[in-house]
């Protein structure tokens, strides 16, 4: 008994002095950053990640006259239209929520949410710095904008008849005249 205690008693007192967490006192200094995904994805995840960003093709800036933002003033919302294909005008159910989403690429974590309840189309949006999912995230593009019209109004489920689209393109804060078109069914 005295040597299962005398065992147990070294592994814990191991252990104690292995525990290195690494955890460092709150500094209200500290500007928010993007996380080190290196630590997470393994060696060669960049590379799927480089050949997705060359594959899509970037819209340059609009020109200024088009109200793209100062470079050291606040960003403007993108603003379009959100149209539904003829095909799909009787398949939106009542109390549906339109979701209007602007992400870096096609895929990852959402820059921008816009919710919209029982939606009427075609329906004239914008969506800025203020629908911003992470207030410490700034507003720059290039975006991609896409829409997801759901029936049972809850942002993480995707169910089998939901309906989405999606913007040709990326675009910058500013933007005016972006066309978003429903036209696929889950």
């Amino acid at each position: 008994m005295r040597y299962l205690l005398r065992v147990c008693g070294l592994a814990l007192f191991v252990c104690a002095l292995g525990c290195d967490r690494r955890i460092e006192p709150f500094d209200p200094a500290e500007r928010p950053a993007e996380p080190d995904l290196s630590k997470i994805f393994p060696a060669g995840a960049e590379l799927a990640a480089e050949r997705e960003a060359a594959s899509t093709v970037a819209l340059p800036p609009p020109p200024p006259s088009r109200g793209a933002p100062p470079v050291s003033g606040p960003a403007e919302p993108i603003r379009g239209t959100v149209t539904l294909s003829a095909e799909l005008a009787d398949r939106v159910p009542p109390g549906a929520v339109l979701f209007l989403i602007a992400r870096h690429g096609t895929s990852g974590p959402p820059v921008a949410v816009r919710r919209i309840r029982s939606p009427e189309f075609p329906l004239d949006f914008a969506i800025g710095p203020d629908d911003r999912m992470i207030e410490a995230m700034p507003f720059v593009g290039p975006l991609r904008l896409s829409a997801r019209i759901d029936a049972d109004a809850n942002a993480t489920t995707r169910s089998p008849g939901d309906l989405r689209g999606a913007a040709e393109g990326s675009f910058h804060p500013g933007a005016e005249g972006v066309s978003v078109v429903v036209d696929e069914v889950l």
